[in-house]
């Protein structure tokens, strides 16, 4: 008798996916240094030790447009497809699905044929994705149980509100809004859910207009920029709570619930605090059997003073480098926290075992605006730890250092020169750069998110303990 089988890199519980094998592809989004003169790219690596190319860019599909700007991008399908309500077994983790947040076009790569060497399959334009959604600028994709959930920074001219749009994910045909009703909720961000908890949880940066000719400091002096975190009924699809962390919270960014579905709590990371340059990690978490959420902060990260001749334009007049935390990233039994500090050029580690009381465990300097922290196989840096990936058995982490075009201008002015590297990760914590990973792209290129082959520690929701 025939039978279908799941897809192997779908795993019914965050234990069985750290017990899968190690990963020997990462892709990568390669963005366009300069602006609308070459088109972005993926760009896949070998991550595979013992490799004669370990380290080393091995293939790299250019994109047919120029302006892009290639931001979150995931997979079509992954472990939620086993949940019991919306189940999905057969579906493959075969495609990427990876947004352009500048230019609103959405772009569907085949892995399967050849994984070194993806191919273009499909491209959502614009029209096609404000007809049908009333949305623009997709930021963020994640595999749900039921179809591929994506964010959104705008409506279709750019402004405000921006929300959550759904797509198949064996088509990759755009289904429509997904938000029924959306309460108070004007930005958006990042999303992710509590599957057990039926609730869905979004995240706030600030509409197109806010950002994409850079921070515009007025506004962040104003407060204006999101603070708040907000609460779903995931499967009404209509707002229940919005939490305020204080508009002197600018820019609420990653978020990162339990792996554990029956944990009700997750982290936030917050970019930058208008008191003292701060930045900090959120605890969201129900209390009780109360129907509400709540949020305290649980880390806090200082600015570190600066000599105002050694800081750009934007930052002179405070005399320090924030940490600007742009984000974050949790290990798959739930106990390392991993925060990217892009400003001073650090990553952290922190043991959150007890989510209410993080121990610090780790640290490791790369770059940063004054520091220009070196690696082993490196001189002195630019960019700092920007986007963080972890392997899914949490013994390895990928780091690359360009945040956002626009953005990387105001607080690196020289331009980003595009690094990744790897760090092994001890047992019971700490950390190190791998000195044979060291990874320097072409100066057209800077590189942004990373996918690891079969899933990571940011992929996939798991409906089993």
């Amino acid at each position: 008798m025939t039978t279908w089988t799941p897809d192997p890199t779908f795993y019914p519980s965050p234990r069985l996916a750290m017990q899968a094998p190690a990963e020997t592809l990462a892709y990568v989004a390669l963005l366009d240094a300069v602006g609308a003169k070459r088109p972005d790219a993926l760009g896949v690596v070998d991550v595979e030790p013992g490799s004669t190319s370990y380290g080393q860019l091995i293939g790299q599909v250019d994109l047919p447009n120029v302006g892009d700007e290639l931001h979150h991008f995931g997979w079509n399908a992954c472990s939620s497809c086993l949940c019991p309500y919306a189940p999905h077994p057969h579906m493959e983790r075969r495609y990427l699905v990876v947004p352009g947040l500048r230019s609103s076009r959405i772009h569907v790569f085949d892995v399967k044929p050849d994984p070194r060497q993806p191919r273009l399959v499909k491209v959502i334009e614009p029209d096609v994705l404000a007809a049908r959604t009333g949305y623009s600028r997709p930021h963020t994709i994640h595999c749900g149980p039921e179809g591929i959930y994506a964010t959104a920074l705008g409506n279709a001219e750019g402004k405000g509100p921006g929300g959550i749009f759904l797509m198949d994910h064996e088509t990759f045909e755009v289904r429509g809004r997904w938000e029924v009703d959306r309460g108070p909720q004007q930005f958006a961000y990042d999303a992710w859910w509590h599957l057990g908890y039926d609730t869905l949880v979004s995240s706030e940066w600030g509409t197109p207009e806010m950002i994409e000719e850079g921070l515009v400091p007025e506004l962040l002096l104003e407060g204006k920029y999101g603070h708040h975190l907000h609460f779903w009924d995931l499967q009404r699809r209509r707002h229940r709570q919005a939490v305020d962390l204080g508009a002197q919270q600018q820019m609420v960014l990653e978020l990162r619930p339990a792996h554990d579905p029956t944990k009700a709590y997750g982290f936030a990371g917050v970019v930058l605090s208008l008191e003292d340059l701060s930045a900090s990690v959120w605890l969201w978490h129900k209390s009780g059997d109360s129907e509400d959420w709540k949020a305290r902060k649980v880390i806090e990260i200082p600015a570190e003073p600066a000599a105002e001749e050694s800081l750009p334009p934007l930052l002179k007049a405070f005399k320090a480098v924030p940490p600007l935390v742009t984000d974050i990233d949790l290990s798959l039994d739930d106990r390392f926290l991993y925060v990217s500090c892009w400003g001073t050029g650090e990553l952290r580690q922190y043991d959150v075992s007890d989510p209410f009381q993080p121990v610090q465990t780790g640290s490791c300097r790369l770059g940063g605006i004054v520091a220009r922290a070196a690696h082993p196989a490196s001189g002195p840096l630019n960019g700092g730890p920007q986007m963080v990936e972890l392997s899914r058995d949490g013994r390895r982490v990928y780091l690359t250092n360009s945040l956002y075009r626009a953005w990387d201008e105001q607080f690196y002015p020289e331009g980003i020169a595009g690094w990744m590297v790897k760090l092994d990760v001890a047992p019971a914590g700490g950390m190190q750069p791998d000195p044979n990973f060291f990874l320097s792209f072409d100066p057209s290129l800077r590189p942004h998110q990373v996918r690891l082959e079969g899933g990571d520690a940011s992929s996939d929701s798991f409906c089993y303990p």
